[in-house]
């Protein structure tokens, strides 16, 4: 009985401390990866900007076309399919629709959009390949995290001046019954890493709706 009751005891102490020992490792390898040293100062981007968000678990059908109300979305009605997590970086080219896209934010991914000028300045795009790299693999969900091309197809431009628009599905501090859920957005006029690692620090993969789904 005696051991028994210390087996018991053993799995709920090792239960209670595997959160923050995860938590502590997947931020570990995160802040490891150099990303505040790729592109501009933080400072070429904007204060984060917070808007009451909704369409949790709300899917359409496959080539639905959703009018979202922000440039770029940062929440709403989604494609059933998530992009998956390995690739990092995408052109106009091969870019997954924006509905499905937003399926990633659901699931806690950081969108990196970028606009035409970004897109046609050589420069920010190796730094963008550089990020990428940085934010390589799908072991640790800190590095839920896609950057994708923003065009004039699908929506209005982003503010005067700002080319990257970076955003977020944050449960808001309300927790996952979705009464208290923003959307976050940040533009900058140029990439900055160190912009990027800040709103991915305070914005982790964890604050999200469905933290959880891949």
């Amino acid at each position: 009985m005696i051991g028994v009751a210390l087996g018991f005891g053993l799995l709920i102490v090792s239960a209670a401390a595997y959160a923050p020992v995860k938590h502590w490792w997947e931020l570990r390898d995160f802040s490891d990866r150099g990303l505040a040293e790729v592109g501009a100062p933080a400072s070429v981007c904007d204060p984060g900007v917070k808007r009451p968000a909704s369409g949790a678990q709300q899917h359409v059908d496959p080539e639905t076309v959703v009018p979202y109300a922000e440039a770029p979305p940062a929440y709403g009605p989604h494609d059933a399919t998530p992009e998956p997590m390995a690739r990092k970086l995408y052109t106009v080219q091969d870019r997954p629709s924006v509905e499905r896209l937003v399926h990633n934010l659901e699931h806690g991914y950081t969108l990196v959009w970028y606009d035409d000028a970004v897109a046609d300045d050589p420069a920010q795009m190796e730094q963008f390949q550089v990020i990428a790299s940085k934010l390589e693999g799908t072991a640790n969900a800190r590095l839920k995290v896609k950057i994708v091309p923003w065009t004039s197809s699908d929506g209005a431009g982003f503010p005067a001046g700002r080319h990257i628009a970076v955003t977020h599905w944050s449960l808001g501090g309300g927790g996952a019954n979705g009464d208290h859920q923003v959307g976050v957005w940040q533009f900058c006029s140029r990439v900055s890493g160190a912009a990027l690692n800040s709103f991915m620090l305070a914005y982790p993969y964890s604050d999200s709706p469905e933290p959880s789904a891949p």
